[in-house]
Formats: structure tokens, C-alpha cells, sequence
């Protein structure tokens, strides 16, 4: 079944290990074809915007997702997940779903999980950062 995507100007999207950009108007896509990686840019992550351990574990399940060896990038996520698990042992569950899905080879499903990831890491932070203030403001006190 073909896949339909509508790109913005300029917009880009990877397709297998291609980056396509689109031209200064709305372009429509039909993609045919069987197990073809695809990313919009919305969902890519660049090694620049990894600014965050889970950001990392994002980026390296996308880069197993576009690879024609995705094992070769095994060793990089199972290193950064090892370490989140030891900061952070609440993040588990996350990252379960994120290695089932890794283990059984559906690696889309995967990086919607390493989203989950992301957004709990910063859930995490954003409570620290809250939690920060409220001593500062007793200390000022």
C-alpha cells in the first residue's frame, strides 16, 4: 500500500538513506515500496538537537531505522540506555517498550516510544526545575 505525503515548502523527509527537500511549493508524494524507512522532518533528530540523554537514545534508534545494519548502532543505544536506567530507574518501563520493539526488528514503533522517552525526560526536568525554585524562594525567605 502506497504511502500519501503532503510537503511544505522546503520542507525535507528521508527516504530510505535519501534526504529529499522539497522546492518553494506544496509538493503531494506517493511512496510505494516494502520496509522503506521514511521520516518527515518533524521527526528527525540531527545530532545537533541531541542535547539530552534521551534525545541520544532517540537519535540512535532513528539512525538503526534508516540503516541497512541496524545492529551496527545496537551498542550506542543499549550503552545510553544502561545509563539512563541507572539515573533514572522510574524510566524503565519506557525503555522496555523501546527494546521489545528494537528486539522484534519494528523500529518505527521504537522511535514513537523513544518520543515517550523524551517527553518524560523532560516532564523529569521541568518537576526538578520546579522543585529548584520553590528551595530557592525558602532560602530567600
Amino acid at each position: 500500500m502506497a504511502l500519501k505525503v503532503e510537503l511544505k515548502p522546503h520542507e525535507r523527509i528521508i527516504v530510505g538513506s535519501c534526504v529529499i527537500t522539497n522546492t518553494d511549493q506544496r509538493a503531494r508524494l506517493l511512496i510505494d515500496g516494502e520496509n522503506v524507512p521514511i521520516l518527515r522532518e518533524k521527526d528527525i533528530m540531527t545530532p545537533e538537537a541531541a542535547d539530552t540523554a534521551a534525545k541520544l537514545v532517540y537519535l540512535a534508534v532513528q539512525l538503526m531505522y534508516i540503516s541497512p545494519d541496524p545492529q551496527n548502532n545496537h551498542g550506542t543505544y543499549f550503552n545510553l540506555v544502561r545509563e539512563i536506567v541507572t539515573a533514572v530507574p522510574s524510566a524503565w518501563p519506557i525503555i522496555e517498550e523501546i527494546n521489545n520493539n528494537i528486539l522484534s526488528g519494528d523500529l518505527y514503533r521504537a522511535l514513537k516510544e523513544a518520543r515517550k522517552l523524551i517527553a518524560y525526560e523532560k516532564q523529569l526536568r521541568d518537576l526538578h526545575e520546579a522543585s529548584q525554585k520553590l528551595r530557592d524562594v525558602d532560602t530567600a525567605a
